[in-house]
Order: C-alpha cells, then sequence, then structure tokens
C-alpha cells in the first residue's frame, strides 16, 4: 500500500534516508532499502538517499510486504486504560522494556501486545508492530499503540506534527526560584559516549521542553515538576532538565551523585501522567491519564513528612 507524506519544518534539511526513516518509523537502514529498490520518490521524481529534504516537499513510498514477525507472543499483563479496533492505551510500568533489542530478546511490551491483541504483524515494522511512540524502561505511565497500518500512520504524524498533548511528572535535584521555565536547546548524541544524548552537539535536531514547579522539597533539595515536552526527541525530558542543573531523581545516566533523596529508587523518577491525541478514525479528541505509582508515591510521602 502507497503512503505519502510532506516534509515538515523539523525534518527540512535532513538527507532523505533520515527522513523517510522518521517518517515512516522505520531504520535508517530500512529506509535505505526502500529507496535503493525504488520503492521511494521525492516529488514524484526519482530518489537517491543522500539527497537533502526541504519543508513541503512529498515523499511517496510503496513498503514491501511485511515479512512474517520473528517475535513470540508472550501473556505478559497490561494495565489497560481503553481499547477499540484501532488502538489501545496502556499504563506503563517502570521496567518493561517497550521492544525487542540487545539484551532484551523478549518480555517486552510488544510480545505483551502479540499477545493480547492478536495480528499485529508488520503494523508499523516487524520488529515494533504497533509502537508509535517509546517511554524508556524506566519511565512509567500513558502508552498509545495502533493496531493496523492506517492508524499508526495517522498516530505517527500526529506526533511528527506535534500536536500531541503529553505532560509528565519528574522528581529532580535541585530548588528552582522560578515556578517555571522553559528549555530550548537542540539534542543529539554525545560526542564520545554513543549510548547517551546531549545539548553538546554540532548536529543536534531542535527540541523543546517546558516545566513547572509544582512542590520544593527544601530540605531534601529537590522538586516535583509538572512538564511539557513540545517535541519528542531521545530521552528529551531527562537530558534537558539534566542541562539546566535539574537532573532526574534516581536517573543512572544523566541525574547526579550525592542526593538526599531517591537514593533507594530503582529508576528515574519520571512518569508520562497524561496523553492527548485525535482519535484516527473518529477524528474524536481523546485524552487519558496515569495515576502515580506505588515507588513515587511513597517517595512524595516521605518527602512531604520530611518537610513537616
Amino acid at each position: 500500500m502507497q503512503r505519502s507524506w510532506i516534509v515538515s519544518e523539523g525534518d527540512s534539511g535532513d538527507r532523505l534516508d533520515v527522513a523517510l526513516a522518521a517518517l515512516a518509523d522505520i531504520t535508517r537502514s530500512q529506509a535505505r532499502r526502500w529507496i535503493e529498490a525504488e520503492r521511494v520518490t521525492l516529488n514524484a521524481g526519482a530518489a537517491r538517499a543522500s539527497q537533502r529534504v526541504q519543508e513541503g516537499d512529498i515523499v511517496t513510498a510503496e513498503p514491501p510486504d511485511p515479512l512474517p514477525s520473528p517475535l513470540t507472543p508472550e501473556p505478559i499483563a497490561l494495565a489497560v486504560l481503553y481499547e477499540d479496533a484501532d488502538l489501545i492505551v496502556i499504563d506503563k510500568p517502570a521496567g518493561l522494556v517497550v521492544h525487542p533489542g540487545p539484551g532484551h530478546a523478549s518480555g517486552t511490551l510488544v510480545n505483551a501486545l502479540l499477545h493480547h491483541c492478536g495480528d499485529l504483524a508488520g503494523v508499523g515494522g516487524v520488529l515494533r508492530p504497533g509502537i508509535v511512540h517509546r517511554l524508556d524502561r524506566g519511565t512509567s505511565g500513558v502508552m498509545l499503540a495502533a493496531k493496523h497500518d492506517a492508524a499508526h500512520a495517522h498516530l505517527s504524524a500526529q506526533f511528527r506534527e506535534h500536536s500531541i498533548e503529553r505532560e509528565y511528572r519528574a522528581l529532580v535535584r535541585g530548588v528552582p526560584t522560578a515556578d517555571a521555565g522553559r528549555v530550548d536547546r537542540a539534542i543529539g548524541r554525545h560526542r564520545s559516549e554513543r549510548k547517551r544524548m546531549s545539548v553538546h552537539t554540532a548536529a543536534g535536531r531542535e527540541a523543546h521542553t517546558a516545566w513547572r514547579v509544582l512542590r520544593r522539597f527544601s530540605e531534601a533539595e529537590c522538586s516535583w515538576l509538572s512538564v511539557l515536552p513540545e517535541t519528542g526527541r531521545t530521552h528529551q525530558i531527562r537530558v534537558h532538565l539534566a542541562s539546566v542543573g535539574l537532573p532526574i531523581m534516581g536517573d543512572p545516566v544523566y541525574g547526579r551523585r550525592g542526593a538526599k533523596a531517591g537514593a533507594a529508587l530503582a529508576r528515574p523518577a519520571l512518569h508520562a501522567a497524561r496523553l492527548g491525541f485525535e482519535h484516527p478514525t473518529s477524528g474524536a479528541r481523546m485524552a487519558f491519564e496515569a495515576v502515580l505509582p506505588a515507588d513515587l508515591t511513597a517517595l512524595l510521602a516521605a518527602l512531604e513528612a520530611g518537610e513537616r
């Protein structure tokens, strides 16, 4: 089935293979194979992987038939917030990896979705069926998945266009004097540690994060924030908050040692509290919330007690 996308401002200037990977939610190597197999056109003309795309360009692709999924459905319990024929919304627990990868061949959310939803073969990719966005392993909260290609394309487009409503809760080290702020810094791969992201990069992609203080814990030198990411870069909230001196408690990658609170927390204190989007079939605006999990609830209660 042929699919088309219009290049947005955020992808303007990227190589075609890079832009196609983001637009179609596939890997860059997959995008390159599609282009080399002459399955892709740019503005109805021939396409090369190295071509630079511009805002308003039309990228059209005819994806190959999906391969049989190598993944095994697994009866992993899911906390379902909503489900219909087009999509499913879950409350992801901290510790659950979203899709298989090195070190996590099974036991992932994808394995659970294959068991729960049945036929997701090839929806958005063989190795990530149904996935339209991701939460880090240690992040809990609301997550959305698609059940068929049309829904996947519609929902993925909303994430690319930043029309998705997202609100997170984060416990950070530091007590800012300002009640609110924002970070507008591009994010890219760390110059020397390729598994990390950084704002100190020459090839970053624009990223914007707003935050607001909900509660200050002066005794423990930490704060409870509402965080609104306006873009969706890898590790965006963790990187942006750390870059302004507000690293997330319990974050082993971007956090700091020596914090008075959060030492017993087994994961970053980050929770996807709310997710809003347009339904891919009805067009209705929908929003879902996930209650704060027990570990964060207990930590906040202890901090409150310390303040008293």
